[in-house]
């Protein structure tokens, strides 16, 4: 196994691990930029952007977008990809108390996941929470896994006779977890985390999280397993080729939205006006004229980044029957005919040609016509800014999994077809 490939496998890892929930996806993410020289603007000030810069700015804490603009530019070459992961959120007033029994959480499912991935597991939980401080109210980010683990347990064989043929999981029965069998408080320890008092503490952002430590695995290494993989794989691979490239004649662009797994449809998603603010924002301080912009417009392109499902080589059948995805096989270029991935002839031979000319090895992904297909970003964004856009990923198992795996070589792959994107 090459080097290289590990290392930057390990590289994402680490980010991984730096982001339990999206709001600390997107403080990790700015936190690499501010290394990297990119300036922060803010949303609610004035943008003051030049030719030759590099800035980013954030929505609600949870959505990025970070941009490198060159002397002349003829277009926008953005990659999309998002924050967040299908996972539990943790409920106001959680502590389920009952006599005798130890303490759960009372939490709701976030997105469609493999629910059966997260029992036993060990979890904890992170996110943002609001507090009073001075008569202001000030967001912190916490993470209560440096205090505490928690678990969901499953029910023993002997007790399900069922457990191994299927059954309908009851998510307000079974999936909350065990936090206490003493007197400690949920809300204690959430304040004493943010470091304030209890009755400071306004509201939060809460979610699950899966504690176990990523690994290589395979003969070499060449296969890896971690949770998050959807999406942040895609994001951080984003960010890195964004960090290390200098974009010619295209603004360089990397967007990163929230709630992707719940539709899209919120002020950080990739149906708000996010995208669109920003990038018409950029062209004002430049001075651009309406036509200019349409121009601009018409010269861009995004690259929407999404993983897709490998081959699973007890279901075959699942996939494909002539495009049959692997890992480790290279970059994956999405087709649907229902447009749910947005490639078509054009942006797909544009994307091919691309990585034909910088040895990037890649693959052709269709789901099974039988089997339906999830959507992602491209063609949600492209509701509110319409560019030319095309869907990549890499090949991954157990898409939705708390623990999911994917193969280490295209982790190197992506990251060369997005640096390869910036400066084309």
């Amino acid at each position: 196994m090459d080097q290289k490939y590990l290392a930057d496998t390990r590289r994402l890892l680490n980010y991984i691990m730096l982001s339990p929930s999206p709001f600390h996806a997107v403080s990790t993410a700015a936190a690499e930029l501010d290394a990297s020289g990119f300036t922060p603007l803010d949303e609610s000030k004035p943008f003051n952007v030049k030719r030759g810069g590099r800035y980013y700015v954030k929505r609600n804490s949870s959505a990025l977008i970070a941009f490198s603009i060159p002397s002349s530019f003829s277009g926008f070459n953005i990659v999309s990809a998002h924050t967040d992961s299908p996972c539990f959120k943790v409920k106001w007033n959680p502590e389920v108390k009952a006599a005798g029994f130890p303490t759960r959480l009372n939490v709701e499912a976030y997105g469609g996941m493999i629910m059966q991935s997260w029992f036993d597991r060990p979890l904890s939980i992170a996110g943002r929470v609001f507090i009073k401080r001075n008569g202001k109210v000030e967001e912190k980010l916490v993470n209560l896994g440096q205090k505490f683990t928690i678990v969901i347990p499953n029910l023993a064989i002997h007790q399900n006779r069922e457990a191994n043929n299927g059954w309908k999981i009851s998510v307000q029965k079974e999936m909350l977890p065990i936090f206490s069998d003493g007197e400690s408080s949920f809300l204690d320890e959430v304040a004493s985390s943010a470091e304030c008092r209890k009755e400071d503490l306004l509201d939060y952002d809460l979610f699950l999280y899966n504690k176990t430590a990523p690994v290589f695995w395979g003969a070499e290494g060449e296969f890896f397993s971690s949770p998050k993989i959807d999406d942040l794989g895609c994001a951080w691979t984003a960010l890195e080729a964004l960090k290390t490239s200098e974009p010619k004649d295209k603004i360089a662009m990397c967007a990163l939205f929230d709630n992707e797994e719940t539709g899209s449809g919120t002020k950080q998603g990739a149906l708000s006006d996010f995208l669109l603010s920003v990038t018409e924002r950029i062209m004002e301080n430049l001075g651009m004229g309406v036509e200019d912009k349409y121009i601009t417009y018409a010269g861009s392109r995004m690259i929407s980044a999404d993983n897709g499902h490998a081959v699973h080589p007890a279901w075959k059948e699942k996939s494909d029957i002539t495009n049959i995805p692997r890992m480790n096989g290279g970059v994956l270029l999405k087709y649907s005919a229902s447009q749910k991935y947005t490639t078509d002839a054009e942006s797909g031979s544009y994307v091919r040609n691309l990585m034909d000319a910088n040895n990037i090895p890649y693959q052709i992904f269709h789901n099974n016509s039988d089997v339906a297909g999830g959507s992602t970003l491209g063609n949600l964004s492209g509701q509110k800014v319409s560019i030319r856009t095309c869907d990549v990923g890499v090949a991954q198992l157990a898409m939705h999994s708390c623990y999911e795996s994917a193969g280490t070589k295209d982790t190197t792959a992506l990251i060369s077809l997005f640096s390869s994107f910036y400066k084309d």
